[in-house]
């Protein structure tokens, strides 16, 4: 038998490692972060104990990696999603609600996600991490910003923050008002992204208005953008 091409050997890799991210996952949700071993992982993901090992220096490592492929595929899933639209504000607004949702299906897994950042290992530069990091980097460059370099990382740090707040422990902050916060301070309609039910919750300023001077302001909207009261433009199969 003839070995297998390099290739090969990589996309064997590159599933091997999923499998024990989605694992990760699955068993830190039904179970939580400190019933969860290592051998439990590679039990549900069919995968030898040592390959975890191999990937990853830590169990909190793993699971900054499994917790940022599941933002990355579920922010994809939200940005790719019928009708398809290259408008830079639908695309914001639709990655706020991607993450704000995720915080609320998965409260016990991103709940664990958040203290671990917290910890001496800090945030994981992982693979994972970076192809989420691309994604938003993207929307904040179609969304009109002319420096994405600032404007990425204090987008990453407003929406970490309105999960932690979304998740606190005894005084957790409803979603609705955590979701008005952020559009009004990126100038996003309500009816952008994915609205829940109801309008904005009482007392939210008006979109249009004058942002207060401590609120951040990330550049507008070029003129060859869509101003958020027309349809997206059709998506082109060169941008495919």
């Amino acid at each position: 038998m003839s070995p297998r091409s390099a290739s090969v050997n990589e996309e064997l890799r590159r599933r091997s490692r999923e499998r024990i991210l989605a694992a990760t996952v699955e068993l830190v949700t039904e179970r939580g972060y400190e019933a969860t071993t290592l051998g439990d992982i590679a039990e549900r993901a069919g995968s030898a104990r040592g390959l975890i090992s191999y990937y990853f220096p830590g169990k909190r490592q793993l699971l900054q990696s499994a917790v940022h492929r599941l933002m990355h595929l579920t922010l994809e899933e939200a940005l790719e999603r019928e009708p398809r639209t290259e408008d830079g504000r639908e695309r914001l607004a639709r990655a706020v609600d991607a993450v704000l949702g995720l915080a609320e299906q998965r409260p016990v897994l991103m709940r664990t996600h958040m203290a671990g950042i917290l910890q001496a290992e800090g945030f994981v530069q992982c693979p994972e991490q970076q192809r989420l990091a691309a994604l938003l980097r993207d929307t904040v460059e179609r969304y009109g910003s002319t420096d994405v370099s600032r404007d990425y990382p204090l987008l990453r740090a407003l929406l970490m923050g309105a999960v932690f707040a979304q998740l606190l422990p005894g005084a957790p902050m409803p979603k609705a008002r955590l979701r008005a916060e952020l559009f009004q301070r990126y100038g996003l309609g309500w009816e952008l992204g994915v609205p829940p039910d109801g309008g904005p919750p009482g007392g939210t300023p008006e979109l249009g208005r004058p942002l207060p001077d401590r609120a951040v302001r990330v550049p507008a909207q070029s003129s060859a953008s869509s101003p958020p009261d027309r349809e997206p433009p059709a998506r082109s199969k060169s941008s495919k």
